[in-house]
C-alpha cells in the first residue's frame, strides 16, 4: 500500500494498526521515501518456511548436546 505522508499524519493510528498486516509506503512528492512494516514480519516468515523441514522426532536437548560436543 502506498499513501502521502499528509495522509499518514491524519491517520497514523489506522496505518499503524495496517503495518501489522502489509507494508505501507509513504511517499512526498510522488517518491517513496520511507516505508512502514511489522518489525516481527521476517521473523514469523522464517519460522513458517522452516516447517516441515525438522523430523517430527527431532529433540531440542539431544540438538544442544550435539552443538556443545562439536565445540
Amino acid at each position: 500500500m502506498s499513501i502521502t505522508a499528509t495522509e499518514l499524519k491524519q491517520n497514523l493510528g489506522k496505518y499503524l494498526l495496517l503495518s501489522a498486516q502489509e507494508d505501507i509506503y509513504i511517499t512526498k512528492n510522488g517518491k517513496i521515501i520511507a516505508k512502514l512494516t511489522n518489525p516481527y514480519q521476517n521473523r514469523v516468515e522464517t519460522a513458517k518456511s522452516l516447517f516441515g523441514i525438522l523430523p517430527k522426532d527431532a529433540d531440542i536437548e539431544a540438538a544442544r548436546n550435539e552443538r556443545l560436543d562439536n565445540k
